[in-house]
């Protein structure tokens, strides 16, 4: 019997306990193990929960108790969510997590921890929500040299563009339409400002390229500064804005990533993912372009994720984990001001070199341009003297 441990009872612990509970006979037999939740750890009451019985209040109950197996970890951040996972590893606990801050941050000591007491360390959901593509990218493409890893990643930064182009409503209305629908959270700062999307480039990074990237090596730029113009001048030049995680890897063996919005074209297969849904490019040296597609996050489809990972972990305990990966490579690392492009340029007067472009209704003295490609210094060069209103990069 594999008896369960669920960490935090918010959105996605109580979506595993349901998962887990109410698909309980065939995630057994497909774990060739009866699974059982035992515990759920939570410092709230829910006296009125199904699973009411299962509740405890100290992990020391949970870390002490032999007969656990798998601890699932949805407590999120890098405060008691790190304690609880060293603490189930050393005692020789599987823990499976959907937290991306914490993988990001500390995965490669706790894939480090995880090998060294015979446990496992999974995190599928943290990258992607439902999408399987952390095993896909480390096992059945294992084979390929990865090249470029390229994704919408946060599917509350996607939902907001979606409305933006759809509905003609600004930045501001299009967030508080994604909070009252749940897409976004009272402070959502992680989604718009790119910290999420950088969390899981980094986890996707570190799978694909086996050295540990961290995230404050990837430069990010958020969302919050496009505007209903930006939208329109990407419009005329049958383009798409998203907000993109990128890592490329080099000939040099350097690997450039970054975060930052883009004018993609609407030939590029991410153009047309819209509303919450993300999609990650991923292009190997034999396979060529493979895109992994699906709702980025969400209760079920992330508590999915997480209940395949503890199924993984029941039945393959020593083939189930990810290898540890290598410390981090800070020389390894390139800024994206190496990458040349082209570049979207909104100006409030001026000329600029490239082609110009024209919308119906724009602001008078203000114009769009997409430049030459060119690096950012380049760019910045070129923009000396000018009011700059906006520069987004160009992605075909």
């Amino acid at each position: 019997m594999v008896n369960v441990a669920i960490l935090g009872f918010g959105v996605v612990g109580s979506g595993v306990a349901e998962v887990l509970t109410g698909n309980g006979a065939g995630i057994s037999k497909k774990a060739d193990e009866l699974i059982s939740l035992k515990y759920v750890l939570d410092v709230r009451d829910f006296p009125d929960s199904p699973f009411a019985a299962c509740f405890v209040k100290d992990f020391s109950v949970i870390e002490q108790d032999p007969e656990v197996n798998v601890v699932v970890e949805t407590i999120g951040g890098v405060g008691a969510a790190l304690d609880f996972t060293e603490r189930a590893l050393k005692a020789g606990k599987s823990v499976v997590t959907s937290n991306k801050e914490l993988v990001a941050t500390h995965g490669r000591r706790l894939l480090e921890l995880a090998a060294e007491h015979q446990a496992v360390y999974l995190f599928e959901a943290s990258v992607g929500g439902g999408i399987p593509i952390l095993r896909p990218l480390s096992e059945c493409m294992a084979a390929n040299d990865i090249l470029e890893i390229c994704g919408i990643l946060n599917g509350t930064a996607n939902y907001i563009f979606t409305r933006m182009v759809q509905d003609g409503i600004p930045f501001a209305q299009a967030l508080k339409g994604a909070q009252a629908n749940g897409y976004a959270e009272q402070n959502p700062a992680a989604d718009v400002e790119g910290q999420d999307t950088c969390r899981k480039l980094c986890i996707l990074s570190s799978i694909a390229f086996g050295w540990h990237l961290l995230p404050e090596q990837v430069p990010t730029t958020g969302i919050t500064s496009i505007t209903l113009a930006d939208e329109a001048y990407a419009d005329a030049c049958q383009r798409r804005i998203k907000l993109l995680g990128r890592a490329i890897a080099r000939e040099d063996g350097t690997v450039c990533a970054y975060v930052e919005p883009h004018f993609i074209s609407l030939q590029n297969p991410l153009a047309g993912v819209d509303d919450v849904f993300n999609a990650i490019l991923v292009k190997g040296d034999a396979t060529g372009d493979v895109m992994f597609y699906g709702r980025g996050a969400g209760k079920l489809p992330t508590a999915s994720a997480v209940v395949a990972d503890v199924i993984a972990a029941a039945r393959q305990l020593e083939r189930a984990s990810y290898r540890p990966w290598q410390p981090n490579r800070p020389s390894s690392v390139v800024s994206s001001d190496q990458l040349a492009s082209q570049w979207y340029v909104r100006l409030a007067e001026g000329t600029c070199s490239g082609e110009r472009l024209t919308i119906s209704g724009g602001k008078e003295g203000e114009s769009g341009w997409i430049t030459p490609a060119m690096t950012r210094p380049q760019l910045d060069q070129m923009l000396e003297g000018k009011q700059v209103l906006a520069v987004i990069r160009v992605l075909d």
